[in-house]
């Protein structure tokens, strides 16, 4: 089943992800870095592609945009 994301342009998605690993650095040389499982990206939807889905997010009074390929997603919460 194939399903037309642009029906949700505008609402909250709350995505959890399939495996999928991030990597915090250390602020001095001697420290090691940090990996960490990513396990869900959350934002509002602002474009669906034919590969995968764009969010924006506000941290930090900070905007991001989030790619997230349709591969990547195992489940989708629509708020």
């Amino acid at each position: 089943m194939k399903m037309n994301w642009k029906e949700f342009v505008g609402k909250v998605l709350n995505i959890t992800l399939f495996e999928n690993y991030g990597v915090v650095y250390g602020k001095k040389d001697d420290e090691f870095p940090t990996f960490y499982e990513i396990v869900f990206k959350t934002g509002k939807l602002i474009d669906a592609f034919d590969d995968g889905l764009l969010l924006e997010a506000k941290r930090e009074e900070q905007t991001y945009k989030i790619f997230v390929p349709y591969s990547s997603i195992k489940c989708v919460e629509i708020f």
